[in-house]
């Protein structure tokens, strides 16, 4: 992880210093090597990231593309976003929320997460602060190996009603490793060393609780031979959780955790219909990982916010 953080920081601080020129025509270029088998499944992305109605209005306080400065305390936020803004006219305005957003903008923004369901039409998904959100791993521990137990660390605050819940009623459970790594002070009872990714993967089921927004290990753990074990998703990013299908894509359990034990034993017990839900994780994930196509759906979504906001930004392109 150390290693690709300093990638990513290397690499963003120095495409600030390219041209503005350089992304002339670059995007263009880029819409043109689109095949058509792939372009029904770029544009169902693209939808699906941005729903903004045309004639959609932004306001006196959006920003604008030449005046957007480098952010500090929100750097991964601000690379991610000016990576792909620069191939757009300078003189486009637009709003944004940086952080774990839980609410849905009164204008069309910019934003890493959001709600799910059909009233998100403002919040505009991008995929922000990539480099913590979107790690995948390679997993070399079949299913079978694995330890017929539910594994779990997690930070866990006065605001995670969620995750304090599931510690009241499972942290001493026999089908559980769970606790919290983080000493605030409170439930002392439940706290844990920390555990590597390697360490999780030494277990059949990985516990992926939202927290302040999306369940930050589910990309990871979906990547893997582990199942994914969480309620239906509130909240989504870029990797579209509000698409996944329980039982499907994750082992779905109660809002309640009351189900946990009869669905940890259900598919211990039924390993052929364990994997194939970490058959279609892996289809999930699959589409994630080809970076030129997510380049190309990441420009699209923007330039579709542009013209449904009733600008024209793609003068030279």
């Amino acid at each position: 992880m150390g290693k690709n953080k300093f990638c990513y920081y290397f690499t963003n601080y120095l495409r600030l210093l390219i041209p503005h020129i350089f992304y002339k025509g670059a995007f263009k270029r880029a819409r043109n090597g689109m095949l058509d088998c792939e372009q029904e499944i770029i544009l169902k992305r693209v939808n699906y990231y941005n729903k903004l109605l045309p004639e959609s209005i932004i306001d006196n306080t959006a920003s604008r593309i030449d005046q957007f400065k480098y952010r500090p305390k929100l750097k991964t936020y601000f690379f991610d976003l000016i990576k792909y803004l620069r191939y757009f006219q300078g003189d486009c305005r637009f709003h944004y929320l940086f952080g774990d957003v839980k609410e849905v903008p009164l204008v069309p923004a910019f934003v890493k997460s959001r709600p799910v369901g059909t009233n998100n039409r403002n919040s505009v998904l991008l995929k922000l602060n990539a480099v913590r959100h979107f790690n995948f791993v390679k997993d070399n521990v079949p299913f079978k190996d694995k330890k017929n137990i539910l594994f779990g660390r997690a930070k866990v605050f006065a605001l995670h009603k969620n995750r304090e819940l599931f510690l009241k009623k499972y942290h001493n459970h026999p089908l559980c490793d769970i606790g919290k790594i983080n000493d605030d002070g409170r439930n002392p009872q439940w706290l844990v060393p920390k555990a590597s990714i390697r360490q999780h993967l030494n277990y059949k089921f990985i516990l992926c609780l939202e927290g302040n927004d999306v369940a930050t290990n589910l990309k990871w753990v979906m990547s893997s031979n582990s199942l994914a074990v969480m309620p239906v998703p509130r909240y989504e990013t870029w990797f579209m959780e509000g698409t996944l299908i329980p039982d499907y894509h994750y082992v779905s359990i109660a809002d309640d955790y009351s189900d946990l034990e009869e669905k940890l034993i259900y598919y211990t017990e039924h390993s052929d219909e364990a994997l194939k839900i970490i058959e279609n994780a892996h289809k999930h994930v699959e589409q994630f990982l080809d970076r030129k196509q997510e380049k190309l759906i990441s420009l699209l979504t923007i330039q579709q916010y542009f013209h449904r906001t009733m600008q024209n930004c793609m003068e030279g392109n």
